[in-house]
Formats: C-alpha cells, sequence, structure tokens
C-alpha cells in the first residue's frame, strides 16, 4: 500500500468504520469485505459492511454477514448517516465510484478518508490511500497481503480465512484461470493453514444450488445457447419474463456465461440478460482477446482482460443486435491463434 505508514499510524486509534463493496457483489466482493471486517473487529474498531444491493443467498453463510446493510428503500437514511459518520471508509473490489450505483454521491461527498483496495484496471482517483495491483487475482488477497503488511497474519481465524478463501477460489476460477500465479496458490495455502476449509467453502458456493436455478441453467444451455463459429463466440441473452417464469433469484444467472467458453473453438462468450433498470452483459475471453476493451468502448463498462461486465439503456433486442453489429470489428482479434 501506498502511505503504509501513515495508514498504520492512522488506524492506531480506535475508528469508525464502513466497508462498501459493488453493486451485486460476488464472493470476492463480499468475501474481502468481510474478511476485512472480521480482522477489523479484533483490532477494536467499530465497523459497518454496506452493499449497494442484495447478493446470492449462497454467499450467505459468510461469518459476519448477519451484520451487513444491504440497501433497500427502507434503510436508506441508516446507512447514509453510517457513511457520513464514518472516519475511514474501504472501498473494496471497485476502482470506479459509478460501481456503487445508488451510493455513488454519498460515498464521493462522504468526509472520512477513504482507501481503495482492488484489482481491476484504469482505476480512478477518489482515495487517500490506495492498494491496487491489476496482476492480484482477487481482492481478497490484497485484504490477506495488508494484514501482513500490517504485521497481523496472527490474527487470521478460521471465519477470516474462510471469507478470504472464497473471493480467492472464485476469482480464479478455483484455481483454473489464467490469472492464477504461484502467487494465489501460496495465499490459499497460507489460508488453509490459519483455518480455511476448502471443501466446505467450496460446497457452500458451487454446490449449493435451489431446484429454480437448476432449471434456468438447463433453460439456458439447450434453448438460449448461441454459437457463431466465424466470430468463435458464444452469446445467451434472457429477458426479464424468462427470468421470473423461471423463478430466478438475485445471483442465479452468475457463472452461465462460462459455459460457452467450454465449447471447443470458442473465444469470447457474452451473456445479456434483462434487469429492471438496464441491460446487463457479462463477457469472458480466452487469451489476448480483452474483453475490456470491447466492454468500455460499447457498454459503459470494463473489468479485466478476460473477465469484464457492461450495461445498455437499450432493449434487450436493441443490445443484442448492438454486439452483433459489432462483432465483425473484431472478427480477425477473434480468429487469432
Amino acid at each position: 500500500m501506498q502511505n503504509i505508514q501513515l495508514f498504520k499510524a492512522f488506524m492506531g486509534q480506535t475508528r469508525q468504520v464502513v466497508i462498501v463493496t459493488h453493486h451485486k457483489p460476488d464472493a470476492d466482493a463480499l468475501g474481502s469485505s468481510l474478511g476485512l471486517a472480521g480482522y477489523l473487529n479484533k483490532k477494536g474498531h467499530s465497523v459497518t459492511v454496506i452493499t449497494p444491493s442484495d447478493y446470492p443467498e449462497f454467499l450467505h453463510w459468510m461469518p459476519g454477514n448477519a451484520g451487513v446493510l444491504a440497501l433497500d428503500k427502507g434503510n436508506q437514511k441508516l446507512i447514509t448517516e453510517k457513511i457520513n459518520q464514518a472516519e475511514i471508509i474501504f472501498c473494496l473490489d471497485f476502482s470506479a465510484l459509478n460501481r456503487v450505483q445508488d451510493l455513488t454521491t454519498i460515498l464521493r461527498d462522504a468526509p472520512g478518508k477513504k482507501v481503495m483496495i482492488d484489482h481491476h484496471l484504469e482505476p480512478e482517483g477518489f482515495a487517500d490511500f490506495v492498494k491496487w495491483d491489476v496482476r492480484a487475482a482477487s481482492t481478497a488477497q490484497l485484504i490477506f497481503n495488508l494484514i501482513c503488511e500490517l504485521g497481523d497474519e496472527h490474527l487470521i481465524d478460521a471465519n477470516i480465512a474462510d471469507c478470504l478463501y472464497a473471493g480467492l477460489m472464485t476469482d480464479t476460477g478455483s484455481f483454473r484461470h489464467s490469472n492464477t500465479r504461484h502467487e494465489e496458490f501460496a495465499v490459499a495455502g497460507e489460508l488453509v493453514r490459519l483455518g480455511a476449509d476448502p471443501s466446505k467453502v467450496s460446497k457452500l458456493i458451487y454446490d449449493t444450488n435451489t431446484l429454480e436455478r437448476l432449471r434456468l441453467m438447463g433453460f439456458v444451455l439447450s434453448e438460449k445457447l448461441k454459437v457463431l463459429p466465424e466470430y468463435r463466440t458464444a452469446y445467451m441473452t434472457l429477458s426479464a419474463d424468462e427470468l421470473k417464469r423461471l423463478g430466478s433469484q438475485t445471483g442465479d444467472t452468475e457463472g452461465l456465461v462460462n459455459y460457452g467458453l467450454s465449447i471447443k473453438g470458442i473465444k469470447l462468450s457474452v451473456m445479456i440478460h434483462e434487469r429492471k433498470d438496464s441491460v446487463k452483459l457479462s463477457l469472458r475471453s480466452l487469451g489476448e482477446f480483452s474483453v475490456n476493451e470491447m466492454a468500455r468502448k460499447h457498454f459503459e463498462g470494463g473489468g479485466h482482460r478476460n473477465a469484464s461486465g457492461g450495461s445498455s439503456s437499450l432493449s434487450l433486442d436493441q443490445t443484442l443486435q448492438k454486439f452483433l453489429s459489432i462483432l465483425p470489428e473484431y472478427k480477425d482479434q477473434l480468429n487469432k491463434d
């Protein structure tokens, strides 16, 4: 971290702390937040974890989850007060303030010092303290590294380790993605030594499904998955009506986009699904093809080279047509070995 000694001195006093992560948090966002919260509680700080939205039920097992404030119409005043009263605000797993959506203005105007801990490309310069490393596979491992930098590795217990391991495991695709280096295995090994249970965490996240989610998966793979061999591309679309008919809940579409990349010869996979306020895109790629560039240029998004997200104010059909219309621009890149 930049200015680590200044940060350490500031945190040497008991502080009112808020931890915020991005809209629709995944396992890395929530795991890093709850792991950090567990550590800061041990240091005597008063800590509140806030999310700008709900998140998947299969993440609710994480220690500390019961205390999370997820933004909804009934608690906006409380969350605003917590953020404005915080002496220090940790911004985890996002590097642009618009990723917190309805909390953007509140967070930007909050008087407390801000700490950005993240691994996504092209960060904004909004924070007083920054721990940013695009090479890191997950924010969870950056939290682990920060705790070690502060000389407090001994404070990591099994609950904290499980949360951080969940973030590292999911953002590496169970250590299968190209972002998995020896550093990720080293951190995973240390977390297991400190009490993380890989079998338990894996089962709770990957092998705990509702019947509705399994039926949604079957519907997508049998009815909605389309392949464009000339562009080495697979795509899927889901309308709001289809999601409602199948009883889909928050998080049920997570990971479906990866199935497209499992098809032999496919280099780009995209999931386009309709939400109440907009159309969301999840983009995944293999090799040197940058979905981050595609998402930033065409869909107001970004993320990593091989895993990014985007959004569209157009209708679902119009968004699909826009996506199809830009594919010729990338044909040579997609067909390059």
